[in-house]
């Protein structure tokens, strides 16, 4: 058997249907052989975006897959592996490799080596007989603990190699682990005992897909939750309890019930402090439960560390607090308590998400998106910048892995990928993405994937002519060069593509192209609606 068609046999018994990748990559081939689809995306770092969202609408079930050349096309990838790592994405990476003999000599990019650093494992076939090994250790750190990339390089010389029959693979295994149990009784007594609780949920409730467990707790003690923007929608952002989903904009109640908690549970989550994401207030009793106990201490100070599945971990604290907490607590004050808030925030962005002004607010063309779509049926993105700051705050999230929400490394683009990766694993959801006319220019051309793969998403592109957030910073760059004004026609460049392209410019034309949107997407039509906006800098900081 030649290496080629053993490890997309691999692939295969590991339950992987879709390879996404860019050629020349002999293993494009193999796997189509072996009734593995390959994608073919116009730039490899979308192909990655798009292996991300895999594996994040289905928590890992299945493994997001993505190929490339050796040089240039594995080089072109750095970024999409990067944001995998900054956002503990499982994913198989699998570069083509310069010939063995050449592997090691400069200037030739060995993707094993220069990936090691941002990746959860990288390692080279260099011998034919060691493919199955390789992969099992691999899948094995694919399918369990903390999230990452992982590189298996594939030399361009090994293609023609035997591989010893029959192969000797079986799918590798998925296990958890929990926390100390005595850790656990602690945890449940302060919890029990605290007098302003606040759970923050990250996205490891995801992956562990204990969002029963997370909505019980929260119950069973009066706890208001909030999310990190890669936890968002792990918790029903229309429950009582919720306070919304934070990151750079947040909702009013997030920072105020975080300020005045007196104890802080975060379960599925690094805390990792970030730009885009919620700080957390100095002085607070800090719960971390999280996969990796290398996150403990690593950015907030902590009290009790529970290190494990967060469904197991949920499981075990459940069971403790039962014991002394045999009915749900009356959440009739802190909810109240949590409406108020949201009331009053509200009611001063109402203005924005309501306004009847032209160019349009992009906060409007979010508000009618939001009460246009069946929310249930949605899987929606952000992209960076504004796009993220003017979604996360107010799109109640209601379903898990409905929003597929990040932060961190923030690139430009990103949204496009995991929107049709999202529809790929999941055909019957709209899968939107929202991005800026900044974002557009990273990965714009890729919208012809769409419409050549027939991946029928749905885009919705906030076009102001302009890098908006960038006014502030870069003033005599704008007034002597015009170095932030940027545009185009995007609509059109959607209708040349083939899919359907549509040009928004009056508040009572939002919602009826929406509408048509999704009737086009519903025929099997990418769409891509272009709202002209104003400037918005504006965004829900804590404080305001």
């Amino acid at each position: 058997m030649k290496l080629g068609t053993a490890i997309a046999e691999i692939m295969r018994r590991e339950g992987i249907e879709i390879l996404c990748g860019y050629p020349v990559n002999h293993l494009i081939e193999h796997a189509a052989k072996a009734e593995i689809r390959p994608v073919m995306v116009r730039q490899e770092r979308v192909g990655v975006h798009m292996a991300d969202a895999i594996s994040r609408v289905t928590s890992g079930r299945t493994i997001g897959a993505f190929c490339m050349q050796h040089g240039p096309g594995a080089e072109n990838a750095m970024g999409g592996v990067a944001q995998c790592f900054g956002e503990s994405v499982p994913v198989l990476v699998l570069p083509m490799g310069y010939q063995r003999r050449l592997a090691h000599i400069e200037p030739n990019f060995n993707s094993s080596e220069a990936m090691k650093a941002f990746s959860k494992s990288s390692e080279p076939i260099i011998l034919a007989a060691e493919v199955t090994n390789i992969f099992r250790r691999a899948f094995t750190k694919l399918k369990n603990g903390r999230g990452g990339p992982v590189i298996v390089e594939i030399p361009a010389d090994m293609w023609n190699e035997e591989v010893p029959e029959p192969l000797n693979y079986t799918p590798v295994l998925r296990t958890r682990y929990g926390a100390d149990p005595v850790h656990v009784k602690e945890a449940a007594s302060l919890l029990v005992n605290a007098k302003r609780p606040v759970i923050y949920a990250g996205q490891g409730v995801h992956y562990a897909q204990a969002w029963p467990q997370l909505k019980r707790l929260a119950e069973r003690l009066a706890i208001p939750v909030t999310t990190s923007l890669g936890g968002k929608s792990s918790f029903p952002e229309t429950h009582p309890l919720s306070l919304g989903s934070g990151g750079l904009a947040v909702p009013r109640a997030v920072p105020k019930f975080l300020a005045e908690a007196d104890v802080i549970f975060g379960i599925g989550c690094s805390f990792t402090e970030t730009s885009f994401g919620i700080a957390m207030p100095k002085g607070k009793t800090i719960i971390h439960s999280t996969l990796d106990p290398n996150h403990l201490n690593k950015d907030v100070e902590t009290k009790i560390g529970l290190v494990g599945d967060a469904g197991l971990v949920l499981d075990a604290l459940l069971e403790e607090i039962g014991k002394t907490v045999t009915a749900d607590r009356d959440t009739s004050a802190v909810a109240a308590e949590i409406a108020a808030s949201h009331k009053e925030w509200l009611a001063k962005w109402m203005p924005k998400l309501t306004s009847n002004d032209a160019p349009l607010s992009p906060y409007r063309v979010l508000w009618d998106l939001q009460h246009t779509v069946d929310i249930k049926n949605t899987i929606i993105t952000h992209d960076a910048g504004s796009p993220r700051d003017q979604l996360s705050p107010f799109w109640k999230a209601v379903e898990p892995l409905s929003y597929l929400g990040w932060g961190k490394t923030t690139q430009l683009g990103y949204g496009l990928g995991l929107a049709m990766g999202a529809k790929l694993a999941k055909p019957d959801k709209l899968c939107i993405n929202v991005w800026g006319d900044a974002a557009i220019g990273f990965t714009g051309m890729d919208f012809e994937t769409a419409v050549r793969e027939r991946i029928p998403i749905m885009s919705i592109l906030l076009n102001n002519f302009s890098m908006a957030i960038e006014l502030k910073v870069m003033p005599i760059s704008t007034e002597k060069y015009r170095s932030t004004d940027i545009s185009g026609d995007y609509a059109a460049m959607a209708r040349a593509f083939g899919g359907y392209g549509e040009r928004v410019t009056r508040p009572e034309d939002i919602i009826p192209a929406i509408r048509r949107g999704i009737q086009k997407t519903q025929e099997g039509i990418p769409v891509l609606l272009e709202f002209i906006t104003s400037k918005e800098t504006e965004v829900s900081r804590p404080g305001t």
